[in-house]
């Protein structure tokens, strides 16, 4: 698998290596999870050094169609991760994350990867390359052209709010009344 899919690169603001995937590159339906499996164990694993790491997961340019796995591949691939590295994943990062890829993982995701290891408190969603840096140090880290397209293209995209909550909590139904009871509207 010489695609270069996963490459450890650069460093986050805690000094941990990085493994960096690339969606688009990653030939979801041709591949299968054991081989995907196999090559981590040999290649990418080892590289780690039973260190603490993060992953930048790129979803820039991902398809449905071409190059995601399913969500139940990558829970199986996540749970046939070793103990010993899966506890040593500090954060994941999906940068450029879709609407749906939010929303399932908001949401499924909850109910898939909370119980396989606690992946889901690590998910980070990282919408812009500019909010990335906040947490991996630039200069160290390779980021490939049509990701940088990508980001480029999204500054001309109106943005989209994918779940970003208000600093005060709303009531609908609920509001006080002149003697500071609460009533429901009939």
């Amino acid at each position: 698998m010489k695609l270069n899919i996963f490459k450890i690169q650069g460093t986050d603001k805690c000094g941990n290596p990085i493994l960096q995937i690339f969606g688009k590159l990653f030939p979801g339906r041709v591949v299968s999870v054991e081989a995907v499996m196999k090559y981590l164990e040999e290649e990418i694993f080892p590289g780690l050094n039973g260190k603490k790491f993060s992953v930048v997961y790129m979803n820039s340019g991902v398809t449905r169609a071409e190059n995601f796995p399913g969500i139940f591949a990558l829970r199986w691939l996540y749970k046939a991760i070793p103990v010993e590295v899966r506890d040593n994943l500090e954060s994941v990062y999906i940068v450029h994350p879709t609407f749906q890829c939010w929303f399932f993982l908001s949401t499924i995701g909850r109910l898939l990867f909370t119980h396989a290891g606690g992946l889901y408190c690590k998910l980070r969603f990282v919408y812009r390359l500019e909010f990335l840096w906040d947490k991996v140090s630039l200069c160290e880290f390779g980021v490939p052209k049509f990701v940088g397209k990508f980001d480029e293209e999204l500054e001309y995209r109106p943005p989209l709010d994918l779940g970003m909550e208000g600093d005060h909590i709303r009531l609908m139904f609920w509001a006080p009344q002149h003697n500071s009871q609460w009533f429901i509207p009939s």
